[in-house]
């Protein structure tokens, strides 16, 4: 398994952090409008539909991953969605929201006391996902122009992130380069 022992620099730009994740991770931008979009659960590879709502949340997704440090394996994604359905799922719907609940739950089963303090670490803090989609491309971009200690302050995390652990990528990530 693949680990990242520091969070992303407070004073890069969201954009470049969000780069710098998306490459770790052998995840394209060009995927965030893909009719279907990669995923794997317990190592198991498959697609899912790349819904409107589904898109939108994913960009979101992949910044609160920037902002708090959690990885992208499956210990990480359930640190992340328990953060994010306690922190507000906002207009998600069933499908999406349906994911959250299942990472969550797939996170408590791996790593009960890490998943169960993403989800204490929740409390009074904001998500991403309670903007809407009223902003839309533009509010997306304001965002990617914030330095990840900006966005962290505006989530209301310390200026480190959340993560406890150092940051794990998901088995399909590539190799690090050394």
């Amino acid at each position: 398994m693949k680990e990242l022992a520091t969070p992303f620099p407070a004073h890069w730009t969201v954009r470049q952090a969000r780069d710098a994740y998306l490459a770790e991770n052998g995840f394209t931008v060009d995927s965030y409008e893909a009719r279907w979009t990669d995923a794997s659960f317990f190592g198991v590879p498959f697609k899912v539909p790349n819904t409107k709502r589904h898109r939108w949340a994913i960009r979101l997704h992949d910044l609160h991953h920037v902002a708090s440090g959690y990885g992208t394996d499956l210990v990480g994604e359930g640190e992340i969605s328990a953060w994010e359905l306690r922190s507000g799922l906002g207009s998600l719907g069933l499908y999406v929201g349906g994911i959250v609940v299942l990472g969550t739950l797939a996170g408590v089963t791996f790593a009960p006391r890490r998943v169960l303090a993403a989800w204490r670490e929740a409390k009074g803090l904001r998500s991403l996902f309670t903007l809407g989609t009223a902003g839309g491309a533009a509010a997306y971009e304001e965002l990617l122009a914030l330095t990840v200690g900006e966005l962290r302050e505006w989530l209301g995390m310390s200026a480190d992130g959340l993560a406890s652990a150092p940051r794990k990528l998901h088995d399909y990530a590539p190799e690090p380069a050394t």
